[in-house]
Parts: C-alpha cells; sequence; structure tokens
C-alpha cells in the first residue's frame, strides 16, 4: 500500500464560534486552538491511519513551526524524505472558525507551499514511480500538481486528485486521473452539469468524464450519500450515521482512506464504503489530524455500515 502524497501543509488556528460572520461582520470566539493541518498532509495522515506506506512531497518553512511539523509526520511513520524548508517564506498557514452546528468557514495562507515547485517533483520522479497511488489536491502552485501528473502518468501509476480548493489552470482532458474526488459544489463547477437529475443525466456526465479522461468521479456529500459515476455507471453508497461534533477534515480523512484502500487492491465500491466509515469518523472530535480515525477504528465502524 505505497501512496505517495504531493501537497500542502499548514499549522491551523482554530476558533469556536457561536455562528459563522456575515460578511464585514466580527464574532467573539469563545476558544481558540492550534493544530496541524493542511489537505495534503491531512490525506497523508489519513493513508498513513490506514496502515499505507506513506511518502509526503511538500514545502515548509525554515522555521520552528516547520522542524516540528516534520517531526509530527515522522512519528506518523510518514517518509518526509521528499518534504524540502523555504527561508523564503513561513509554514503555511490556515486560519479557520467552527459553529455550534459544526459548519466551518476556513482562510489559508500558502506561504512555503507555494515554494513548492515543478524541479522538486522531477527530484522525486523515482519515488512517485514506486508508488501504487499518487495522491493530491489543490492547495500548492498548480505547475507542482501538473508537473506531478505528468510524471505519474508517464509511470502508468494510478493519480487520484481532490481538487481543492477549487482553482482554474488544470489541464482537464490533457492527462489522465484515475479518479477525481470532489463535494458536490466542486464537481457541478467543473463539469458544468447538475447531479439532482441521475440517472436521466448520467449520459452527459459520463461523456464529460471520458472528454477529461477521468476514469471515475466520487462525489462526497456529507451525510447523504456518496456517488461514483463513471463509463460503467453510477452508485449510491451509504454512508455512517453519526453526530458530528467538527467536520473539519472529515473530506481528507475519507479521500486518505480511499488512497490506501485502493493502493491495497481494494475494489471501488469496497474502497468508498471504507472510506465513508473515515470520513464519519473524523467528524466526532475536533481538529483535523487530531481526529482522523486509524484501522482499527474505521473497520470496526465498517462492520456498522455493512
Amino acid at each position: 500500500m505505497r501512496v505517495v502524497v504531493v501537497g500542502s501543509l499548514n499549522i491551523d488556528y482554530i476558533a469556536s464560534v457561536k455562528r459563522l460572520p456575515a460578511a464585514g461582520e466580527t464574532v467573539a470566539a469563545t476558544g481558540l486552538v492550534q493544530r496541524s493541518g493542511g489537505k495534503g498532509a491531512n490525506q497523508a495522515v489519513a493513508a498513513a491511519r490506514q496502515s499505507a506506506r506513506v511518502s509526503m512531497i511538500g514545502c515548509v518553512g525554515a522555521d520552528d513551526a516547520g522542524r516540528a511539523y516534520c517531526e509530527r509526520l515522522r512519528a506518523e511513520g510518514i517518509d518526509i524524505t521528499g518534504v524540502s524548508s523555504t527561508r523564503k517564506a513561513l509554514t503555511g498557514t490556515a486560519l479557520i472558525a467552527v459553529d455550534q452546528a459544526a459548519e466551518n468557514i476556513i482562510i489559508v495562507a500558502a506561504a512555503a507551499n507555494g515554494e513548492l515547485k515543478p524541479a522538486a517533483l522531477r527530484a522525486q520522479q523515482k519515488r512517485i514511480a514506486s508508488a501504487d497511488i499518487l495522491l493530491l489536491q489543490l492547495e500548492v502552485p498548480m505547475p507542482t500538481v501538473i508537473e506531478a501528473v505528468r510524471i505519474a502518468n508517464r509511470a502508468k501509476v494510478p493519480v487520484v486528485l481532490n481538487p481543492s480548493p477549487l482553482r482554474d489552470g488544470f489541464p482537464w482532458g490533457k492527462c489522465e486521473l484515475d479518479t477525481l474526488i470532489a463535494n458536490a459544489g466542486e464537481a457541478q463547477a467543473i463539469f458544468g452539469l447538475r447531479l439532482d437529475n441521475l440517472p436521466a443525466g448520467l449520459a452527459k456526465w459520463q461523456r464529460a468524464l471520458a472528454r477529461r479522461r477521468i476514469e471515475r468521479l466520487i462525489v462526497t456529500q456529507g451525510a447523504e450519500p456518496t456517488l461514483c459515476l463513471s463509463g460503467a455507471g453510477y452508485l449510491k453508497v451509504p454512508t455512517l450515521l453519526v453526530r458530528p461534533v467538527d467536520t473539519v477534515g472529515a473530506g481528507d480523512a475519507f479521500t486518505g482512506a480511499f488512497a490506501a484502500r485502493r493502493a491495497g487492491g481494494a475494489d471501488i465500491l469496497g474502497a468508498i464504503r471504507y472510506a465513508n466509515c473515515a470520513g464519519a469518523l473524523a467528524t466526532l472530535k475536533a481538529g483535523a489530524q487530531e481526529a482522523i480515525p486509524r484501522r482499527v477504528g474505521t473497520e470496526k465502524a465498517l462492520k456498522r455500515l455493512t
């Protein structure tokens, strides 16, 4: 189960609020904590906790926060040989507000993540080529993401892309993706199609996937069933019912668990069911990485889902 993750490493500052502010409004926080985050590192931790052999490729600041972060990843059993440091910027930072209904808003300052250049990926070609899965998001520069995908395509390594935060510039159709994992809003924005008319609109989705050279699209919908669309049809996969405390990082827990399971040879349905459990369990604790479940807990939850 060899997973290579190319992505961001952030320090998260999480404020608890009674309600999320409207534009131009100030609200008082009832608490503030510091956590380790970044979609890339979150997904790397999620895959590692499902027993995958994970290598992280990213960039942190040449500061105490960056060094501490690398030690944290090493303690998770993640290979950090591909994590570089820079004096040009501080370690990436995310500012997060979470309300009493467990909804959140997030502001991300890329900082050192923006210094991860395509040349750094070319230096890691052998690492990527030896992976069972390459996992990416969009919190590092787009040219770096594209270079990673091209390296994996040449080596016939399946690519799983979580296109978040959604940005322009990805060359849809000019490279191959094994799996695209997106929420409903992201999926509809990328394809310009609606999800509420399935199965009647399935053929349009299938043609859109083929044009973009995407093998399958997985759409997460919170507590609603997860969708999987491909040339073979579509699936609706039930989620695990829980009472959420904090939804931060749930999508990353899903994505990392899915990548780990697929790297281990699981079929699509089995990998999605498993990832649904991991994502649900991640909502039961505060924080992103702190809440990500381990393999034993996820397997127990899978039995409940079954």
